[in-house]
């Protein structure tokens, strides 16, 4: 599909323009190439006369051999950096390979959103079902470093390739997380990170449920496949889940808008900064079912994008926590080189007209997730004995409190109680019961934990009353 937005254009990239250790979230559209650019002023002329007497002066003065491309590279990174947008960035060449790459059916890496906020790397989602998701990693994460090398100022491009790596190898994270004391360590095996993107089930007789990862060019395809052997199963009513969804191409988010906003409703509006709009609208007439969406504080952009159409044009309501908060719109510049530039060049507003940008978008119905679901999962590599102080024991304490064992208390201390608990729980999982947190058993615990949240997910079962109320109404 092409999208005109005026004179604009390039590619516009629409979502989480930011370095990704796995992945870019990304809605794009291709228009008609930008006009040649404003005309340069005197004032220009002359602050390019002092950047190129400055590239001048470095090259035949400097006291030893400079790298021309380096220099070009870092002015143009230097000047893209002084806008001070954490969704404006500069790739180099390698970078600009990576990021298109990624793109793929597959890519190599831990499989995470994350985008640079005030010199820090923050991750917005981990795509589902990645190395990163399963290694405990969590919207808002502040990754502090790499394998020991520190990430704190360093740009956003630099971090991704820090983070992403070759199959089988470890990135070992510093975590800092919001309302965590302590610095969580967590290892991630890194591996290849298919991205289909749509998963379907029947949760109970007539209500589907419909999960999308983020928005890519077989999307479409894949919601359509998915919604069709929902219906053929009597599916009367949606659950659409679009929780730890990053973004996506515009394309596949107004394919899938097309399939369940009705009476041809707005699904989002582009304003540039001239107020100019472009404006795009549903084709369906009727809805065929009511639907219900989940969205969390990792759902951004394009996500945001479907989440917003549901629930002001569809009048569909939304469960879960409140969004991610992205409502720029940026472009992409390719230059010969291969390298390239990406840009904030716009805003995109809901059909009502609100922008949630640094704001997201609020649930009809907040659902507050249990305290463990914020924990990170067990990771150690050698035992931890009673009368010790550990994180990892602190983290055990929480995880069998929530199975329902009694540790005595939550605060890292390896007390006999916990101890005696701990063994209560190895011995009901057939482990040898020692009372040593070891290796075993806190994979024991990691899957147990697991389970409990696949099994009581609060947000999806509030999505299935709330539906379920609507399909009678």
């Amino acid at each position: 599909m092409q999208v005109r937005f005026r004179s604009l254009v390039i590619a516009v990239v629409l979502a989480l323009i930011v370095g990704s250790a796995g992945t870019y979230g990304i809605l794009q559209w291709r228009g008609d190439l930008l006009s040649p650019g404003v005309p340069l002023t005197a004032a220009d002329r002359a602050e390019f006369e002092k950047l190129f007497r400055s590239f001048q002066t470095l090259k035949a003065q400097y006291y030893q051999p400079v790298d021309d491309a380096k220099l070009v590279d870092g002015a143009i990174g230097g000047m893209v950096q002084a806008l001070g947008d954490p969704f404006s960035s500069y790739m180099d060449r390698s970078t600009a390979q990576q990021f298109h790459e990624s793109l793929g059916s597959s890519f190599e890496g831990i499989g995470a959103e994350v985008k640079s906020e005030n010199g820090k790397i923050v991750v917005v989602a981990p795509i589902k079902g990645s190395p990163a998701e399963k290694a405990g990693l969590r919207a808002n994460d502040q990754i502090l470093s790499v394998n020991g090398k520190s990430l704190q100022g360093m740009n956003v491009n630099d971090a991704v390739l820090l983070i992403r790596g070759k199959k089988g190898t470890v990135a070992d994270l510093e975590i800092q997380r919001p309302g965590v004391k302590d610095v969580l360590h967590i290892k991630v095996v890194r591996d290849t990170v298919p991205l289909t993107t749509v998963d379907s089930s029947m949760v109970e007789p007539g209500i589907g449920r419909i999960a999308i990862t983020q928005f890519n060019e077989n999307t479409g395809k894949e919601f359509d496949d998915a919604l069709a052997k929902l219906q053929a199963q009597g599916m009367r009513g949606l659950i659409l889940d679009l929780r730890g969804n990053p973004g996506g191409y515009l394309e596949a988010c107004l394919e899938i808008a097309n399939k369940l906003i009705p009476n041809h409703g707005i699904i989002v509006q582009v304003v540039d900064r001239a107020g100019r709009k472009d404006v795009h609208r549903s084709t369906l007439d009727r809805a065929p079912f009511p639907v219900v969406a989940l969205i969390d504080g990792g759902s951004a952009s394009a996500a945001e994008i479907l989440a917003a159409a549901l629930q002001e044009a569809a009048h569909d309501p939304l469960v879960g926590q409140k969004s991610f908060g992205k409502g720029t719109v940026q472009t992409e510049l390719d230059f010969p080189d291969g390298s390239n530039i990406k840009y904030t060049m716009a805003k995109w507003l809901t059909p009502d007209g609100n922008w949630i940008h640094q704001k997201g978008i609020q649930p009809n119905y907040p659902v507050t997730l249990p305290y463990y679901w914020q924990l990170p999962p067990l990771s150690i590599t050698r035992p931890i004995t009673p009368d010790s102080t550990d994180t990892s024991v602190k983290i055990m304490q929480n995880f069998l409190e929530a199975l329902g064992y009694s540790p005595g208390r939550t605060d890292g201390y390896f007390s006999p109680q916990t101890a005696e608990t701990l063994r209560a729980f190895q011995q009901a999982k057939g482990l040898p019961p020692t009372g040593i947190l070891d290796p075993d058993t806190a994979m024991a615990l990691n899957d147990a934990v697991i389970a409990k949240e696949k099994q009581s997910d609060p947000v999806m079962q509030k999505g299935i009353e709330v539906l379920k109320s609507f399909m009678k109404a």
